[in-house]
């Protein structure tokens, strides 16, 4: 098999991988990318973007639910969950396809196969237990991802018991639910079959829900989800699943006490570890730990001339922190100037539910615990004029400020279309803003954007509109 060379190979196509690729496509590199499933990877195929479609469906949803209140009549309401499926997997296979597109627009070489690390700057490729291809390169980068974490006896059966994928094509719709831990993926699921009126369940081994965020605003989606109907669990712990014919019962133990949960489906929303395994590492000096590949800050790993990059590395596990440091790590390679390592503690995170959460910086817990004095401003939808237009009167933007600086350090908000508002405070982060120029920014009205600003102007006792 002739070898096939290359400047730069990326193993894995999903956000991370076919970001870098077609970025060192424009930098002159001549690419492939090697794809053991779908374009577009977890994100695009089973995760951001289906979800947020589901999503989406059970947002019209409750809207039409409330249409009283904005005058409307509408009866008779029904959904069809197959339909709602058949949307979502749509919208996926549209934008896998535009993936594609973007490859061969770029003219990168795409090959369908198993990749694996065969030794000095080569990579085999392997389809049905063949070897279809060997190729060369002086830079490889891994952005295989990462799956599903599982937990001891209670391995998911795709029946019962349901990871991310199941839980997005359900044959039918689950009268009673439990969702294994209040992450981002957790919580999103439990709002989607919430909506759609699944009895939903809830519990987080850890003191709150949504535990990576601030506590005023986990307290507040608290409350929130609570207010809907879901029942909701902190420092618990699911010890063991029976399964049923058509139920499983979860023995959860808390506060020293123990009791059952009984429920037609459970979805695990653990965590994710990280796709290490066949890819050929162990020959190398790539370190893993925790099931992630170790790497500087430029995405190098110990072993020259290897990189890895987005879910398969360490937290944050975001598509938008993939597709960054596979820029970040490309540019470094080529040479390029003027770039600058990923700094992972300005990376916004989003969390889709109803009320949407959104956050970017330190909390007001890592500030307390970093020793940072912060001056604190709040704003509550309540005051804004185009939530109350919105229907939509829940919800918080909140803003941390280091008190000798005036530095911006940290935001977070929870209520609708915070994931959109968010990117105001990234851009500030980025550019180091201080409270005077955000205070001198002129915010458009009426929009919910008014409240970044009304929140800043708390912060340093210029509130002027609650």
């Amino acid at each position: 098999m002739a070898e096939q060379p290359y400047d730069l190979i990326v193993i894995g196509g999903g956000p991370g991988g076919y970001v870098a690729a077609i970025r060192a496509a424009q930098l002159g590199m001549k690419t492939a990318v090697v794809e053991r499933e779908h374009l577009g990877g977890i994100c695009l195929n089973w995760g951001c973007i289906p979800t947020k479609a589901l999503l989406r469906t059970a947002e019209v949803y409750h809207l039409i639910g409330d249409a009283e209140e904005f005058g409307l009549k509408v009866k008779g309401v029904e959904f069809d969950i197959k339909k709602v499926i058949q949307r979502s997997r749509k919208v996926a296979e549209r934008l896998s396809a535009g993936v594609a597109h973007l490859l061969k627009k770029n003219k990168i070489t795409v090959i369908d196969g198993q990749a694996r690390l065969a030794g000095a700057a080569k990579v085999q490729v392997e389809k049905d237990g063949k070897d279809i291809a060997e190729l060369t390169a002086q830079h490889i980068i891994l952005a295989t991802g990462a799956r599903a974490r599982t937990l001891p006896g209670m391995e998911p059966d795709g029946e019962l018991i349901w990871t991310y994928k199941e839980a997005m094509v359900p044959k039918t719709l689950p009268k009673s639910l439990l969702v294994i831990g209040s992450g981002a993926i957790g919580i999103e699921f439990a709002s989607f079959y919430r909506t759609l009126g699944s009895e939903v369940t809830v519990v987080e081994v850890l003191p709150k829900v949504l535990p990576v965020e601030d506590d005023e605003i986990s307290a507040l989606a608290h409350k929130a989800f609570e207010g809907q109907g879901m029942t909701i669990h902190t420092s618990a712990t699911v010890k063991s699943l029976n399964k049923g014919k058509n139920s499983v019962t979860a023995t959860v133990a808390k506060d020293g006490k123990t009791f059952e949960i009984v429920a037609e489906r459970i979805i695990l929303a653990v965590g994710i570890v990280g796709n290490v395994e066949n890819i050929g590492i162990k020959q190398t000096a790539v370190k893993v730990e925790s099931t992630h590949v170790v790497t500087d800050e430029w995405s190098a790993t110990g072993e020259p001339g290897i990189y890895a990059i987005g879910d398969l590395c360490g937290p944050p596990w975001l598509a938008h922190k993939a597709m960054h440091e596979g820029v970040v790590c490309v540019e470094k390679i080529a040479g390029q100037t003027g770039v600058h390592p990923l700094d992972v503690s300005r990376i916004p995170g989003c969390t889709y539910c109803r009320p949407q959460v959104a956050s970017i910086g330190l909390t007001e817990q890592g500030a307390a615990e970093k020793g940072l004095a912060v001056r604190i401003g709040r704003f509550p939808f309540l005051g804004n004029g185009k939530a109350l237009a919105m229907g939509e009167p829940e919800g918080l933007i909140k803003t941390l400020f280091d008190a000798t600086t005036g530095e911006l350090v940290g935001a977070h908000m929870i209520g609708a279309e915070v994931t959109e508002l968010i990117q105001g405070y990234a851009i500030a982060q980025t550019l180091e803003t201080t409270e005077k120029e955000l205070i001198q920014t002129v915010f458009p009205h009426p929009t919910l954007s008014e409240m970044m600003h009304e929140s800043v102007l708390d912060a340093y006792g210029q509130n002027l509109h609650f």
